[in-house]
């Protein structure tokens, strides 16, 4: 389930309580939805932000707001997908602030939805691609970093594919998803000792542009499977979530004020997933 941009949040003020003060961090998928926010909230909290997309106009525009809050942004236009590409990228960040200290891995697409019958074997893998592939490079370019100092990994997975299953054509992206907890658990204890934090954040419904990277193919119809919900499907609120909510999950998971967090997966969706799975 996609919506619609959510429109900025007005009259940001730099925070007095910097809990990310001094932090180095990276977020990939900057230039809109989930990313933007988070680089903003990070950036209010008084950390540096290197911002990863592959829309360098969206990026300058996060850059020329983070400049508005008094912050430090980096605008780096990459593909999360090519390995030379997030290298590059995390050597730019270390030539600029000689530190890493908190990686948020958020790009990702829907992808095509198909019946697995009709997907291609391209297809498939352009979503495992960018959503699993490229969120294990963004973390094995920055665990080099990351160990000088202890620091914080945030991946953004989703219900889907760890509590939703009945969004029909999403193989791929449900397989990305599943897989990304997999490889955030895998990490958390390896790189516990080195004073590295892993978690995932699993957001359900939430207003971003996810859906411009969704390619709806119409052999679908042929496999759906009617499922009614009860009335109103994220019973927390009316509608779906905000980025701004999610941004504020980013920002604790990045904090020392989780510091004995990781290895988890915390679902941020209203309990719409109690509903759907």
């Amino acid at each position: 389930m996609v919506y619609k941009q959510s429109n900025p949040q007005p009259n940001r003020q730099p925070s007095e309580a910097g809990r990310v003060h001094h932090k180095v961090a990276l977020v990939t998928g900057a230039g809109s939805g989930i990313g933007l926010e988070a680089a903003l909230r990070l950036a209010e909290e008084g950390a540096r932000v290197a911002l990863l997309d592959r829309e360098e106009d969206r990026l300058d525009m996060v850059s020329r707001r983070i400049e508005k809050l008094g912050g430090e942004g980096l605008a780096l236009a990459a593909d999360i997908s090519r390995p030379e590409d997030i290298e590059q990228a995390i050597e730019e960040v270390l030539q600029k602030w000689g530190r890493l200290d908190i990686v948020f891995a958020n790009a990702g697409v829907n992808g095509t939805l198909s019946p697995i019958e009709t997907m291609t074997p391209e297809e498939w893998s352009r979503t495992l691609d960018i959503n699993l592939k490229g969120t294990f490079l963004t973390v094995k370019y920055a665990v080099p970093a990351l160990k000088a100092n202890g620091g914080s990994i945030i991946i953004t997975s989703s219900i889907n594919g760890n509590r939703v299953f009945s969004n029909f054509g999403m193989s791929a992206y449900s397989t990305s998803k599943a897989g990304q907890v997999a490889f955030m658990k895998m990490a958390a204890l390896e790189l516990a000792q080195y004073d590295i934090r892993v978690n995932a954040i699993c957001p359900g419904a939430i207003s971003t542009l996810i859906d411009e990277t969704t390619e709806r193919k119409p052999e679908l119809d042929e496999i759906i499977i009617p499922v009614e919900f009860p009335e109103g499907d994220q019973p927390l609120q009316d509608g779906p979530g905000k980025p701004s909510q999610v941004a504020n999950l980013v920002l604790f998971l990045g904090s020392d004020e989780s510091s004995h967090i990781t290895g988890t997966a915390i679902y941020i969706d209203g309990a719409e997933s109690l509903l759907r799975g």
